[in-house]
């Protein structure tokens, strides 16, 4: 080739790597795109996908044949560089366009080409205000670019150019016919033009190219096109294993549950045996049902059972059911939050035997060590990123991904560059949303809208699984065939409904002292029940934690394992439990998100281990236990929070029958000093819909006039009511959300989360020397510009930060962070600071107990 063809180069020589030829590179990117989009995928319109998506590979840098661009990258040295001109993506975009066009495919298709190939080094954008903008506004220079930019390729590499077309047209005339669209005659940018505009001054509000499916498919070109460009930039290996899933095996699961000792079963039998035999039949009908649902029309199927239920083993068993029936390579298993995400994840590598490094399960989200990131900017240095690791980590190549609704669901609406790159392992692939009602009320009607790109146009299959469905999507299919028997046979707790609540219900504003609240706790802890109270802010747990040690001798968890941890113990966790095990005090724990994630997920260890064996404990948190954490209390109190959140709470009561029926106190706290609202009003009702008066009415519903209801009562009956008042009379989720979608608005899309838009700052809060010897490490790769080591030793701090919201820059929060030593002496507002044991700080803003202390904080620091 390099003898036909003017020498043009894609990337320079760097880092001991030779200089990329541009048309190897082009070549290189099309044939990787066989390895990431399955055969048969379709556009829309019914053609091959993988044929549309090759031909944007071989033109996407196709502006890199200029000497401007050459000239930038060092190929010709001595050159001036002329800025403008040296862009290639745009040239790219317009090359894609006429490619698709003259191969047949629609206007949609060749629109949604168009835009993929512009911003394969950004962000999507509003289509048809990006369109306007690029091709119609009423700028005599708009084209300027484009055309001196063609006029130079056909004057200095016209062979190249030539060949690139005929490889991607079939056509050898087609560089020549799109040279003269460009340049002699504008037809082509007028073309394009007309399909959002009428009159060149304003764009069309609805053109016709906007179907239903052009998101998903310009959303899929875009990421296909990012995964293989940027895996060919990198040096990835071409070959596909590479990008294959090493699937789990069923075997493995089915083997690791016949190993879990439920074979004593017995519907006649005691407690534990009657459960054990229904959480064999529930996995046994919901197995049933698959080859029924893969048949059936639907692509959407829920789980609805309690807690307790085996949910998470039945649900991964029928996902690799439907994986095997449907000829999928994929399972991607979604959770709410990222404080389960490592216990689930534990558990499925050891069903797996698995490490997580050999490409059969992979745990993606914030704290996970993916080892990702680059420049994100429409630039070229995007392309410089070689941590091939890092992105087939991130595009989720892996047979099973344990990952968050944030990363799935904010990699479908509108996602960032990197997050594009896992589009691909979406198509016809298998997803689990594990607590469904998790997500925010103003994407209930975002959600589905994006889960019909994945099942309509993706082939993808979603299982949506919860003890408390939220009713998302129409006409979903039940893979369980009476969740009614199985909710009457677990239950478990009896809910009651605190005098406070009472007062509530009645309109009264007298809810519950703390002082009071933790009276009650310590006389149910003196008769040596274990228990767990479940806060709705921070604050407020931290309150009613301190009043509940000031009037209880307890073995304080946290001080027993901090003290392990600085003293060097090889296994702080066990040598806790050890010395609790061995003290005649009751065990005490406060969890909340000012606790660094490794002590976290150590704490609760301890809790599970403790309680496995018998041992009460009382623990205060936040309501970041409140799913999918798997550990059991006789009693648990819930400060007044809606329905769903109330039945998750509940499902950390009793789960093991440790008696006849747990309890389950629903009370209603009051705010901590200086606070305008109960925490209940603060975090329910002053942003968005008033979800406490609902709550109440559903309760209400349901109770007879009675103080305890059944469990099943509250877990059905106010559940449904709860969520039908949601959807019928609240009209929850933002409807201009959906719409986003309809319109191919990336950008507005690409501004929602589904966190709280909060600015924060992390606190890296060194306990250990191996803690203070990491930061030094990493403090000593700043100094030295080893931004690679940087970045991995940056990832390995993430379990020992804390992030403080602020909210006002005059915040008690923005005080205290401010005091800290920023993070190698980088004293811009948002950067990491580092609180060490070995200063004198460290007990001032540290508390073994409750965690991260900022004194005076406010009612919004709220969540988890």
């Amino acid at each position: 080739m390099t003898a036909e063809y003017e020498r043009r180069y894609s990337h320079p020589a760097e880092d001991g790597r030779p200089a990329v030829l541009l048309f190897e590179h082009l070549r290189d990117v099309r044939d990787r795109v066989d390895m990431v989009i399955p055969e048969g995928a379709t556009t829309p319109e019914g053609k091959p996908l993988c044929g549309v998506i090759r031909r944007l590979a071989l033109v996407h840098d196709f502006g890199k044949a200029t000497t401007f661009f050459q000239q930038y990258i060092g190929a010709q040295l001595g050159q001036p560089t002329h800025d403008k001109l040296r862009y290639h993506a745009p040239l790219g975009s317009l090359a894609a366009y006429y490619v698709l066009r003259e191969t047949g495919h629609s206007t949609a298709t060749c629109l949604a080409g168009f835009v993929a190939v512009a911003k394969h080094h950004g962000r999507l954008p509003n289509v048809v205000e990006y369109v306007f903008k690029r091709m119609a506004s009423p700028d005599p220079e708009k084209w300027m670019a484009d055309k001196k930019q063609v006029e130079n390729i056909h004057k200095n590499a016209p062979r190249l150019a030539t060949a690139i077309f005929e490889e991607a047209t079939g056509d050898d005339d087609a560089w020549l016919d799109f040279a003269q669209s460009c340049v002699n005659d504008e037809s082509l940018f007028t073309e394009i033009a007309d399909h959002v505009t009428r009159n060149g001054e304003r764009p069309i509000t609805e053109p016709t190219f906007l179907t239903d499916e052009f998101y998903g498919l310009m959303l899929e070109c875009w990421g296909t096109l990012v995964l293989a460009d940027k895996t060919s930039a990198a040096g990835a290996p071409q070959a596909s294993s590479v990008y294959d899933a090493t699937n789990p095996r069923t075997a493995d699961l089915t083997q690791y549950i016949d190993n879990l000792g439920d074979g004593n079963t017995d519907p006649d039998g005691s407690r534990t045996e009657q459960l054990n035999y229904y959480r064999s039949r529930a996995r046994q009908d919901v197995l049933d049902s698959v080859t029924e649902f893969v048949e059936s029309e639907s692509d959407v199927a829920t789980i609805t059972l309690p807690t307790g239920m085996g949910k998470t083993l039945t649900g991964l068993n029928a996902a690799l059911e439907i994986r095997d029936q449907t000829g999928g390579d994929r399972i991607v298993y979604a959770l709410p939050f990222t404080s389960i995400i490592d216990q689930v994840g534990a558990e499925v590598q050891d069903i797996f035997d698995t490490d997580g490094s050999d490409g059969i399960v992979a745990l993606h989200h914030h704290l996970s060590d993916t080892r990702f990131g680059y420049s994100d900017g429409d630039d070229d240095a995007s392309d410089l990123n070689d941590d091939i690791a890092g992105m087939l980590g991130e595009s989720w190549r892996a047979g099973l991904t344990v990952t968050t609704f944030v990363q799935l669901f904010e990699s479908l609406a509108g996602p960032r560059n990197t997050q594009s790159m896992k589009i691909p392992a979406l198509r016809g692939n298998v997803i689990v949303l594990d607590e469904p009602q998790s997500l925010p009320l103003d994407w209930w009607k975002l959600v589905p809208r994006l889960v019909d790109v994945l099942t309509e146009q993706y082939g993808a299959t979603v299982i949506s699984m919860t003890a408390t469905q939220p009713e998302l999507f129409p006409a979903p299919m039940s893979l369980v065939s009476d969740a009614e028997r199985y909710f009457t046979v677990a239950e478990r707790v009896q809910y009651h409904l605190h005098d406070s609540v009472e007062r509530f219900l009645r309109g009264e504003e007298q809810p519950l002292e703390y002082n009071d609240a933790a009276n009650e706790l310590v006389e149910v802890a003196q008769s040596g029940d274990s228990l767990l109270a479940i806060c709705n802010t921070i604050d407020s747990a931290r309150v009613l934690a301190n009043a509940v040690t000031e009037r209880i001798q307890a073995v304080n968890l946290a001080e027993q394992y901090f003290e392990s941890l600085r003293n060097g113990s090889s296994d702080p966790v066990a040598e806790t439990v050890q010395l609790v095990r061995q003290s005649s005090k009751q065990a005490f724990v406060h969890l909340s998100t000012r606790l660094r994630p490794t002590d976290r997920l150590a704490l609760i260890r301890i809790i599970k281990q403790l309680r496995a064996s018998g041992s009460p404990v009382i623990a205060v948190t936040t309501q970041l236990v409140e799913a999918g954490v798997d550990i059991s209390f006789e009693n648990v109190y819930r400060d007044l929070a809606p329905v769903d959140s109330i039945v998750q709470a509940a499902g950390r009561c009793n789960r093991s029958f440790e008696r006849e029926l747990g309890a389950v106190t629903v009370w209603w706290l009051t705010q901590p000093a200086e606070q305008r609202h109960t925490p209940a009003v603060a975090v329910y009702d002053t942003q968005g819909p008033s979800l406490t008066p609902v709550t109440a009415s559903a309760l209400d519903s349901v109770r007879d006039g009675q103080t305890k209801l059944a469990g099943q009562s509250v877990a059905r009956a106010a559940v449904q009511e709860y969520y039908g008042t949601l959807h019928k009379e609240k009209n929850v989720g933002r409807e201009e959300y959906h719409e986003y979608v309809d319109d191919a608005d990336a950008e507005s899309l690409g501004r929602l989360s589904l966190i709280t838009q909060t600015k924060t700052v992390d606190v890296l809060i060194c306990v250990t020397e191996a803690d203070q010897t990491l930061v030094e490490s990493l403090e000593g790769a700043y100094e030295n510009y080893d931004f690679q080591e940087v970045k991995r030793l940056l990832n390995a701090t993430k379990p020992l930060r804390v992030s403080i919201p602020i909210y006002r820059d005059d915040s008690p929060e923005a005080n205290v962070v401010t005091e800290l030593r920023p993070l190698a002496g980088r004293k811009d507002e948002s950067s990491i600071r580092v609180l060490d044991a070995g200063t004198r700080d460290f007990e001032k803003y540290f508390d073994h107990t409750t965690g991260f202390v900022v004194a005076d904080s406010t009612v919004e620091d709220r969540f988890l």
